[in-house]
């Protein structure tokens, strides 16, 4: 199953193990907020509405960030931009931990947000290029993995502290650890080099080049693809933010039974990013899609809506974090296939961020309708509405397995 790791060059490695840090860590810090809701909303006395609306700033905000780091990425190099947000995502979490109000922490969340949206713009592109052809679906979708390990080691966190600390404390240890990723900003520095394929020189990409993924003949590419992004993410946000809640509110665990819970769903989300890497190279990266987002609204409404016991959810959940977060391993090898080298890093870090700005909506959006229907139905309706959304756009975009990044030079766009 691992044999392809071993044909691997080392440079190859280095930059899959620096961006499988970056993305694991990344999750630690964004997947924080979601398990200190019911924290926030006992000791600040806030309400659901407003917890949606600190979510979504947090993913609107990082839509600018990815789509700049992209951007930058062209023109300052993807290993660079990937040090720097990786800085400051760490930083501004862990100031999360001081704030003394919802105003100072939809601050700070914004802020956040800008180095959480632009590291996956500069890893994504920079795994995109280095990994050869052969391998880059598996490569790509294997470090996807890593989401599910940072939202696991946050899921574990929260479980140990919420056994062992009041819940005033729980919620600022939990941001207070979100400095760790610092620390692999040095690895990174010493072993992880540039791609050998190189975009344009510094001084040649100006200011607009902002703007190069919105002008033909790449536009019809880009917004299929953001589209796409769009539902996607959408879909994700609106069901995994608020099920920490869903499952301490409706389903009446403790918080040591919520993580506990989540932690199945995660060891599910695990295997389906795995599985999505293989598969991507298998069957497609369109198929894929189609898999997990069909099986996301099934197994979705299973997990909110089936009469079952919470022995009997469990399972369901390890099912639905597996064949739900499956969906992303293609992902940014799907993206790095669509767009050739002078415009890959502000193409696929507007397409990947815009769909994630729209798609933040979501969450605030849940939290409202929340108050009239219950979370449960509120969950459901944004979800599916985002997996449908996704789903018309697959039809509109070609499949890029097997395509390589040079044949992309002699055709920009499709």
């Amino acid at each position: 199953m691992f044999a392809w790791f071993k044909d691997l060059n080392s440079r190859e490695r280095r930059t899959m193990a620096a961006c499988f840090g970056g993305w694991s860590l990344d999750a630690l810090d964004v997947q924080i907020f979601s398990f200190v809701i019911p924290s926030l909303l006992a000791v600040w006395g806030i309400t659901t509405a407003q917890a949606g609306v600190l979510a979504t700033v947090t993913l609107v905000v990082s839509s600018f960030g990815g789509w700049v780091a992209g951007a930058a990425s062209d023109r300052f190099g993807r290993v660079r931009i990937l040090q720097i947000t990786i800085l400051w995502y760490a930083f501004f979490t862990f100031l999360c931990g001081f704030a003394q109000d919802f105003n100072q922490l939809f601050i700070l969340k914004a802020l956040q947000g800008l180095g959480f949206g632009g590291e996956w713009a500069a890893g994504a592109v920079l795994m995109g290029e280095v990994i050869r052809d052969k391998y880059r679906g598996r490569a790509v979708g294997l470090v996807q993995t890593g989401w599910a390990v940072g939202w696991g080691t946050a899921a574990l966190l929260y479980t140990l502290l919420s056994a062992n600390l009041p819940d005033a404390l729980t919620w600022k240890v939990m941001f207070w650890i979100g400095l760790a990723p610092a620390g692999l900003v040095f690895w990174i520095r010493r072993y992880v080099e540039e791609p050998a394929i190189k975009p344009r020189a510094a001084g040649s990409l100006g200011p607009m080049h902002l703007f190069a993924a919105l002008k033909r003949p790449y536009l019809s590419t880009t917004w299929r693809v953001s589209m796409m992004v769009t539902g996607a993410q959408g879909s994700s946000y609106a069901l995994t933010t608020f099920l920490p809640l869903y499952l301490k509110t409706e389903r009446h665990l403790t918080s040591v039974g919520t993580g506990s819970y989540l932690m199945v769903l995660i060891l599910g989300a695990f295997f389906g990013f795995l599985s999505g890497a293989y598969l991507a190279d298998a069957i497609g990266r369109k198929s894929t899609f189609m898999t997990s987002a069909i099986g996301s609204v099934v197994l979705m409404l299973v997990y909110l809506f089936a009469p079952l016991s919470n022995d009997l959810i469990l399972p369901v959940g390890f099912l639905l974090g597996y064949i739900n977060l499956m969906m992303f391993s293609p992902m940014g090898t799907f993206m790095t296939e669509l767009f050739p080298t002078a415009v890959r890093g502000v193409g696929q870090g507007f397409c990947y961020n815009v769909g994630r700005g729209i798609g933040a909506v979501f969450p605030a959006m849940v939290g409202f309708l929340a108050a009239k229907l219950g979370l449960a139905s509120a969950i459901a309706i944004f979800t599916f509405s985002g997996l449908a959304l996704m789903i018309v756009a697959l039809l509109l975009l070609p499949e890029t397995r097997g395509r390589s990044l040079e044949s992309l030079e002699r055709q920009p766009a499709e």
